[in-house]
């Protein structure tokens, strides 16, 4: 597994905080990627976060988290690996600001939100959604699974309860 973790912005904060290589690799092995996926995990001003939202989304003002995928096609599950080739799951692109904003408004320590927005962002990778209320359901109960295994304790809230996300 390769995961790429660019600290374009508070790099020194976001190394302290979490171990995000390991957070990264834990969900993806659980949804059974292959070994050899390739990722990226960016951390980025709220500008730039803004900018990406309104180029890609079409919604101009900054988000907390936004997941760009690469070679996981929808229904395509089953795809075989290319042999020599790695698998590029995407990009996952996070706001520390509002991570720290929002953190308190959910009851959350900031480490906690980031390792949230890391899962959240990885679940889309892994083909997640949250626009239906079962698929949210669904994807909340992952994150809750996961975020209990990497921090060793019981983890309470859900991303996917944000329409935004």
């Amino acid at each position: 597994m390769e995961i790429a973790i660019n600290y374009d912005y508070r790099e020194a904060d976001m190394r302290a905080l979490l171990d995000v290589e390991a957070l990264a690799e834990l969900v993806i092995s659980r949804e059974g990627k292959p070994e050899d996926t390739e990722v990226s995990i960016n951390f980025v001003t709220n500008e730039a976060i803004h900018e990406l939202n309104r180029d890609f989304r079409d919604v101009d003002r900054p988000t907390d988290v936004l997941s760009f995928e690469c070679d996981g096609y929808e229904g395509e599950d089953d795809l075989a690996p290319i042999e020599g080739m790695a698998f590029e799951l995407g990009d996952i692109v996070v706001a520390p600001d509002i991570a720290e904003a929002q953190a308190p408004e959910y009851g959350l320590a900031f480490a906690d939100e980031v390792s949230l927005l890391v899962t959240h962002g990885l679940l889309h990778l892994c083909g997640y959604d949250h626009m239906e209320d079962d698929e949210a359901e669904e994807m909340e109960a992952r994150e809750r699974e996961l975020l209990t295994e990497f921090w060793g304790r019981p983890f309470a809230r859900s991303a996917a309860e944000r329409q935004d996300a």
